[in-house]
């Protein structure tokens, strides 16, 4: 008969936890670090465009489309095996995707790697919901575990920049090995295994639906921000909208569902995705200008670019352990809203100093946003587990996990499509450049760096200064767009949030 929690005592439970922050870590410096590899990644396997963007897109497709799946299959076979296995997966596919030979071999890694992430990232939260009963012991792990991501998203570019200031782009993939390897050695000994005693029956074709609306939907957000909204990814959304409704209506009809989408009726805990995804957009955008502005404006290394976020990344747990405290005195409403606000506040403090390039005020920015996020993220996760019973846990840390990962994608992919049309109008490009060359420059900051670094002293500087005004002019742009959007999603928590979600 498997451990429950009831039978942990206090140490082997704060134990468990610390083993299983080692995967959550890991996925979010995955989630943020490969931007810093890609360059190496270019000059070693010369991939085509198109090749490249697979490259960066393979994974968060697969991972998207499995996070539902794979919480099932933790629920019904057992979510300490689920996360073992996968485990032992990423470990061995993170190993081969470091001595890729060749772009396609790299991205079939790249995919094979989101399998195995899926299996991950919905067990590490469902096992805590199991191994914490206590509210506020609970609480303190699952400030731990949002701490863990939010904090790995920003340790990324750190670890990025070292590696790849000391080694060959293969090292960001080695990372996961002797991260993993630990996990494997302690987590079938510190981790109980927990299942839902009665599950349902596999269901091959709810698991079809459900990728069949998870991957168009990624892919047609990554494909509008960079080609723009057209009939491609008109299209995907129509695959995403009919497949979405199909899956509705097929476990609406099981007696027992894959996902019980009932819970979204529930307005607390409908209202807490929201804030989960909401407060991953705003983190994840932030982290999309500031990394930029920070090594192509600023002109710092990739680690001097991560140590400036250094502060915003202990607020962040900081703040998320100290609402595990507050939440006693204060509704989770209150608390959640406060949270948003504080993303909004961040970004207005980039709206006052974005446009004079200020690296102070950016990092004040971050620290602010860190405090929002980790409050939010504690509370709204508290509140999206609190509303099921303990043995559908894998169901809810995958719907969790789902918010995330579209959060992480809508925030580079909206707010990034933003500053991308707002540099576009207002960079001026040299009109003795070459169609390509003037095309590139006229497209990103970071290629206009590159045209430049083939230009004369004069014409370079002129290129360099125009494009650092109009990117830090279109941050201004970006951070007055999600100040209000933050402002909406503090509104909706603090309507949806003002009653707890009964435990179904």
């Amino acid at each position: 008969m498997p451990t429950t929690a009831t039978t942990l005592s206090p140490r082997r439970r704060w134990a468990a936890l610390a083993v299983l922050m080692l995967p959550v870590i890991l996925i979010a410096v995955d989630n943020t670090v490969l931007a810093f590899a890609v360059p190496g990644i270019s000059a070693a396997l010369a991939p085509t465009g198109t090749q490249l963007l697979w490259v960066v897109d393979a994974y968060p497709l697969v991972l998207a489309s499995l996070l539902v799946p794979m919480g099932s299959a933790g629920d019904a076979f057992g979510r300490r095996r689920l996360l073992l296995t996968g485990s032992l997966g990423f470990a061995v596919v993170s190993a081969v995707a470091a001595f890729a030979p060749t772009a396609g071999a790299l991205i079939a890694a790249r995919a094979a790697l989101g399998f195995f992430g899926a299996m991950l990232m919905p067990a590490t939260l469902s096992i805590i919901r199991n191994v914490f009963e206590d509210p506020t012991e609970r609480r303190t792990a699952i400030a731990v575990w949002a701490a863990g991501f939010s904090g790995g998203a920003a340790l990324g570019p750190i670890v990025g920049g070292f590696l790849l200031e000391h080694f060959w782009w293969g090292s960001v993939f080695l990372l996961a090995v002797p991260v993993l390897v630990p996990l494997l050695a302690l987590g079938f000994w510190l981790i109980p295994e927990s299942r839902d005693p009665h599950p349902g029956p596999i269901d091959p074709v709810s698991i079809l639906l459900v990728m069949a609306t998870m991957t168009p939907f990624v892919w047609a957000i990554k494909d509008a921000s960079q080609n723009g909204v057209g009939a491609a990814p008109l299209g995907a959304l129509a695959v995403t909208a009919v497949c979405g409704t199909l899956f509705v209506r097929r476990q609406l009809a099981r007696a027992k569902p894959m996902l019980d989408v009932r819970l979204f009726t529930v307005p607390a805990f409908s209202g807490a995705i929201i804030a989960n995804l909401l407060s991953v957009f705003s983190l994840v955008g932030f982290l999309f200008f500031i990394a930029q502005h920070l090594q192509l404006v600023s002109g710092r290394t990739p680690m001097e670019a991560g140590l400036v976020l250094l502060p915003g990344l202990v607020v962040t747990v900081v703040a998320g352990l100290a609402v595990v405290q507050v939440v006693r005195f204060v509704p989770a409403a209150a608390v959640v809203a406060g949270g948003l606000l504080l993303n909004a506040v961040g970004y207005g403090v980039v709206l006052v100093s974005g446009q004079a390039g200020s690296d102070t005020g950016l990092l004040v920015a971050f620290v602010i946003l860190g405090a929002g996020v980790g409050a939010a993220e504690t509370i709204s996760n508290d509140v999206i587990l609190s509303a099921v019973p303990a043995q559908k846990a894998g169901s809810a840390s995958a719907i969790s996990e789902t918010a995330y990962e579209a959060g992480a994608v809508l925030g580079t992919a909206v707010l990034g499509s933003i500053l991308t049309a707002a540099y576009r109008t207002r960079v001026d490009v040299p009109g003795d450049l070459g169609a390509a060359d003037t095309a590139t420059a006229g497209e990103t900051l970071g290629g206009a760096v590159e045209v430049a670094d083939r230009l004369p002293a004069p014409a370079a500087e002129a290129l360099l200064t125009s494009a650092q005004h109009a990117f830090d002019s279109g941050v201004v742009v970006t951070s007055a767009i999600a100040a209000a959007l933050m402002v909406i999603a503090a509104g909706i928590a603090a309507v949806t949030l003002r009653k707890p979600a009964p435990v179904r």
